[in-house]
């Protein structure tokens, strides 16, 4: 395993251990120091992406080489390994376990649990997209991840829930700011820490839970760790590379952060072809100026970290190394003359495979028997529900999120190789709106979010993967009673968001029932024109009255304000919304069964009859 040579605390340290003495404080001395080799495996933000991802492409022996990558099981095998190697191995997991496949959607955790039990990990950080469906949502997942035998810690120093509420009922603690491991004699403090903004504004905590500031809580928690006798901590986060790199040079006494949140890649794989944030482990210095080891294990089960960290007699980090490996099956293929990727032969596949076996970047990995076994039980449901079919795309349904963007997010599809140059944009976008329409008989429109809608669709038969590959959350539908003033008011919310706060461009509105011109070379609040809003009697167009009140059906994450539709969550909180309770991807494949075969949305019924890009271009 590489090296790294750090400095050591020197006086810090000494200061640290002689300070209760000098200061006549009554806490009880710390034990005796001791040396101590700290081996820590640990991944992050799995998703529910259980099953491996087959057909993924790197650059092995320099060729490029299709392979399955990750998967669960293969992850509970390494963890397995290395722990017989090492018996004193902390294993970790970093968030966001769950959220992102049909196994989130359909078990809302419990196959998650299941798995991450076949690890048993000694600590789970929360992150944001455990908040997403509620902390009661939540509470169910932690109760199936603890009704084993594992019973693995679930730290959240920096969320406070109400007492009564699911995650701080009567009884034991359902989180913990912090768990000590005992490793060789000496005590280890884990300390989680989640991000704030992220889990507040883009998911769903109850208003009563609260989230404090985490460099603020983190320091807290080492001094109250410190107070203990606890020498060695790990920081145990869900913030993003950036977030961990700032905060541990903001801390004292910190020696190790495990992250999550950003789905980074640390350590070098140009030779396989990827890309990284930087090496593996990163080290920066505390504020005592003492060396920090961070390590990020990469998304979707696909990467297995494994970090080794040296102390000396005082505490303080002397060395750390390990590696981030990308988790592989031992099947490979390749090109061959017509350019298509065929199985290898048995030849080159052993030789591969004997190569790979010493190249640290890659673990070609059994997957471990006993966790496919749980897996198994619940695939064969998954893949029931997946298969259903429940119509007909009659042609491509492309992606965009704004029109006349440079990134052709759905170029790959047949139909859809000019899509983001086209004014009409979204058809994936105009065609959920229309589902939210037919499923809301009070509505008059229907607003949808283009980063809510998450894939394009080809044209071919329709089944509920596609419903739930396309809308994969669990956001219902609300009805708002606004007037025409505060609906053109969202309406340029939306755009403001990501052309003036920079923020995320999945802000970028479309409508059923509701039209406009845009001009994105216009001032904030003067973009939209000619707005006007379809009579459903009558099937009439007619431009928007400032003055009368409308019902505009839209999905409750930007009901709530959330992507900077601030004029609609003021109405919410205002009282003029209704939830609907309808789960809006079931309205989707509920409007796909009933058209059975489904198209684009005419011309004269999109909401971008006219788009000027801020060069000036009009787009056709």
């Amino acid at each position: 395993m590489p090296m790294n040579p750090l400095f050591n605390r020197g006086a810090v340290a000494l200061l640290a251990l002689l300070g209760p003495l000098l200061s006549g404080c009554s806490t009880p001395a710390a034990p005796p120091p001791q040396p101590l080799t700290l081996h820590i495996a640990h991944i992050n933000d799995h998703h529910s992406q259980l099953e491996p991802i087959a057909g993924a492409e790197l650059r092995l022996d320099g060729v490029p080489t299709q392979v399955e990558l990750g998967g669960f099981a293969r992850l509970t095998a390494l963890f397995r390994q290395q722990q017989a190697a090492q018996p004193t191995l902390l294993k970790l997991h970093a968030g966001d376990a769950v959220t992102g496949s049909l196994y989130y959607t359909f078990f809302k955790g419990e196959a998650d649990a299941r798995m991450m039990n076949t690890v048993c990990f000694d600590a789970f950080a929360l992150g944001n997209h455990e908040f997403d469906d509620g902390d009661g949502v939540l509470r169910g997942f932690l109760d199936h991840l603890h009704a084993g035998t594992c019973q693995t810690p679930v730290l959240a120093a920096n969320v406070v829930p109400a007492p009564g509420t699911p995650l701080a009922p009567n009884g034991p603690a359902v989180l913990q700011p912090y768990t000590i491991q005992t490793i060789d004699g000496v005590p280890v403090g884990i300390i989680g820490i989640d991000i704030v903004g992220k889990t507040v504004n883009s998911s769903r905590p109850l208003a009563t839970t609260q989230f404090l500031d985490e460099t603020r809580t983190a320091q807290q928690t080492i001094d109250t760790l410190k107070a203990r006798g606890v020498r060695h901590i790990v920081l145990l986060t869900h913030q993003g590379y950036d977030a961990d790199r700032a905060m541990a040079a903001a801390l004292t006494d910190v020696d190790v952060v495990i992250g999550g949140d950003s789905h980074t890649l640390l350590g070098d794989f140009s030779a396989q072809g990827l890309p990284s944030a930087g090496p593996y482990p990163t080290v920066v210095n505390n504020r005592d100026g003492d060396p920090v080891c961070i390590g990020h294990a990469w998304e979707y089960s696909k990467a297995f970290g494994r970090m080794e960290v040296q102390f000396d007699t005082r505490g303080a980090v002397t060395r750390c190394g390990g590696q981030a490996s990308l988790v592989i099956g031992d099947q490979f293929k390749r090109k061959n003359a017509a350019g298509v990727f065929v199985p290898v032969d048995d030849a080159t596949a052993t030789a591969l495979r004997s190569r790979l076996a010493e190249v640290p970047q890659v673990r070609v990995t059994v997957p471990d028997a006993a966790a496919v076994q749980v897996l198994s039980g619940y695939a064969g449901q998954v893949d029931a529900q997946k298969q259903r079919l429940i119509g007909t795309a009659t042609e491509a349904l492309c992606l965009v999120r704004v029109p006349g963007e440079t990134t052709n997010r759905s170029g790959a599809l047949a139909g859809c190789e000019m899509a983001n140059t086209l004014a009409r944009g979204s058809d994936a976008a105009q065609v959920v709106a229309e589902a939210f329409l037919a499923a809301s008989p009070r509505a008059e429109m229907a607003l949808q979010n283009a980063g809510g809608v998450r894939t394009g669709i080809g044209a071919g038969p329709l089944s509920m993967n596609t419903a739930f590959t396309v809308l994969p959350f669990t956001n219902v539908l609300v009805e708002l009673s606004l007037t025409g003033a505060q609906i053109v008011a969202a309406l340029e919310d939306a755009v403001a968001n990501h052309l003036d706060q920079r923020q995320s461009d999945g802000s970028h509105p479309y409508a059923a029932g509701l039209r406009w011109s845009l001009d994105l070379r216009q001032p904030a609040g003067q973009r939209f024109s000619q707005v006007e809003v379809k009579d459903r009697a009558t099937g009439r167009w007619s431009a928007i009255d400032p003055a009368r009140t409308y019902v505009l059906v839209t999905n409750d994450f930007i009901a709530a304000g959330k992507d900077g539709y601030a004029t609609l969550g003021a109405a919410t909180a205002a009282g003029q919304a209704v939830n609907t309770y309808r789960l809006y991807t079931q309205t989707f494949a509920d409007h796909l069964q009933r058209l059975q075969r489904v198209g684009r949305v005419p011309a004269s019924e999109v909401s971008h009859q006219r788009v000027t890009t801020g060069a000036g271009a009009v787009l056709p």
